[in-house]
């Protein structure tokens, strides 16, 4: 864990903001996490326990988002931390804290089936927050996100002119874009995943939802099931997103989509949000300085190379992945 920035100024404010709250005077502060964005984490120990600050520079990150998101999830029992204090003006937050043990650290063959049965539930009730307040997860957003693909991974990490591949993938992109538009929106995380997912419990603490959009039924499922982060099995993961669609809320009508259609859904989401990932990984490097999410391209890829010949809209994907260097994708047999 990095050190504590004690000359850094900001670090001086978050420090002089703290010992103004009540009880905080004599706080002892560590380091707790940095995410992929302009936000650190400090942890805040008193005698009456440890609490999460947030600190999101106003000019870099807007906190009222992760404020309004986590109010709107709260009141529907989603597990969540609460806000304690905040400062809009300064962004900082002092949130519960959930400890520092994700669910990437406790997933393994024992509790894999314990520890997604219960973020599955969660998602559920993600799922029945009313979503219309959120912005939607629309057709040009989708294709900005593809883009990051074409742009970042292609463009500035391989070196290639993205202008080519741009126009071989149109098609396979309108296919990604139709899919995701075609499903019943609702409630959308967007990025439900092991490393945001905390052991609090029987239950998961969801942190890190301020991107939260109203967008497609299957993209939290597949941000979790298909993680980034840790792969499973295929026939563990399809039981799981079956068992999921089988659990579906009546308004989504759950009898109505069949096992294909829903797969469907779901393989052709995947597809979307890795080859946003695996752009976003290569911007992490190139633009902040953050190379440490490059070893996650291969897994990442790997889902696509995987997924991409089972349609006939995705097999032009499949193509040009095979001609990329072999070390950015993963293959498996799972």
């Amino acid at each position: 864990m990095p050190e504590i920035p004690t000359h850094d100024p900001r670090y001086q404010q978050l420090r002089q903001w703290l010992r103004g709250l009540p009880g905080f005077d004599q706080a002892r502060l560590t380091t707790a996490s940095a995410d992929a964005s302009f936000r650190r984490y400090f942890r805040a120990t008193t005698e009456a326990g440890s609490w999460i600050i947030m600190d999101a520079p106003p000019d870099k990150e807007d906190i009222q988002p992760f404020m309004d998101v986590t109010r709107w999830l709260g009141e529907r029992g989603v597990n969540v931390p609460r806000i304690h204090h905040s400062d809009q003006g300064l962004g900082f937050l002092l949130l519960d804290d959930f400890g520092d043990r994700a669910y990437l650290d406790a997933l393994n063959e024992h509790t894999a089936d314990t520890l997604y049965g219960a973020a599955l539930a969660e998602l559920h009730r993600i799922q029945s927050t009313p979503a219309e307040p959120l912005p939607p997860y629309d057709e040009p957003l989708l294709r900005n996100e593809l883009a990051l693909f074409t742009d970042w991974l292609l463009g500035e990490h391989l070196g290639q002119d993205p202008k080519p591949a741009r126009q071989r993938l149109a098609p396979v992109f309108q296919a990604l874009v139709d899919n995701a538009l075609a499903q019943p929106q609702t409630f959308v995380h967007r990025d439900y995943h092991s490393r945001n997912l905390m052991v609090v419990g029987d239950r998961p603490g969801v942190i890190d939802y301020q991107d939260a959009v109203r967008g497609p039924l299957t993209y939290d499922l597949v941000s979790l099931l298909r993680d980034c982060y840790i792969r499973w099995p295929e026939s563990r993961v399809r039981h799981w997103a079956l068992d999921f669609r089988n659990n579906l809320a009546s308004a989504y009508r759950p009898e109505t989509i069949s096992d294909e259609q829903f797969l469907r859904w779901f393989d052709l989401m995947g597809i979307q949000r890795h080859l946003k990932a695996a752009g976003i990984f290569c911007r992490l490097n190139h633009r902040d300085g953050k190379p440490g999410y490059l070893a996650d391209i291969p897994r990442t890829l790997g889902y696509v190379r995987d997924i991409a010949p089972r349609y006939p809209e995705t097999r032009p994907l499949a193509a040009l992945l095979d001609q990329l260097p072999p070390q950015l994708l993963s293959r498996s047999a799972a």
